[in-house]
């Protein structure tokens, strides 16, 4: 059996000249264009699941703000 120890790896990171980290948030023009799309489409489901996601993200907002805007309510955690 012969070894060949001095063979070099010449793999490319699969992320190479590709933009890494957190990407910007959707335009509310952006939002009609998927929901419109969708639903021409027929793809209920899809659709469903793209609404959840937005109300979701959005009332997680607006319990955010509600923290910091009003922490001396009762039931509200302190804001930090």
């Amino acid at each position: 059996m012969s070894s060949n120890t001095n063979i070099k790896s010449t793999k490319v990171p699969w992320n190479k000249d590709k933009f890494v980290g957190q990407k910007l948030p959707l335009k509310l023009k952006e939002i009609w264009a998927i929901r419109i799309r969708l639903q021409l489409a027929k793809r209920t489901r899809e659709l469903a699941m793209f609404n959840l996601a937005i109300d979701s993200k959005l009332r997680a907002i607006v319990v955010h703000q509600e923290q910091i805007l009003a922490p001396h309510r009762v039931g509200y955690p302190q804001a930090l």
